[in-house]
C-alpha cells in the first residue's frame, strides 16, 4: 500500500513538469511583414516581393 502511495505521489508531482517541457516551444512565432514583403524562412527575415 505504501508503494502505491509513493508512486502516485511521484506521478502527481512530476506530471506537470513533463507536460510543460513537452509543450513549450518558444521558437515558433508568427512573423508579420509589412505590405509588399513576405517572410523568407531561409534568411528568417522579410524580403521585398518582386512582381
Amino acid at each position: 500500500m505504501k508503494l502505491k502511495i509513493a508512486f502516485s505521489t511521484a506521478a502527481l508531482i512530476l506530471a506537470p513538469q513533463f507536460a510543460l517541457a513537452a509543450g513549450c516551444s518558444h521558437s515558433k512565432q508568427v512573423m508579420s511583414c509589412s505590405e509588399g514583403s513576405v517572410y523568407d524562412a531561409a534568411s528568417q527575415s522579410c524580403v521585398a516581393t518582386t512582381t
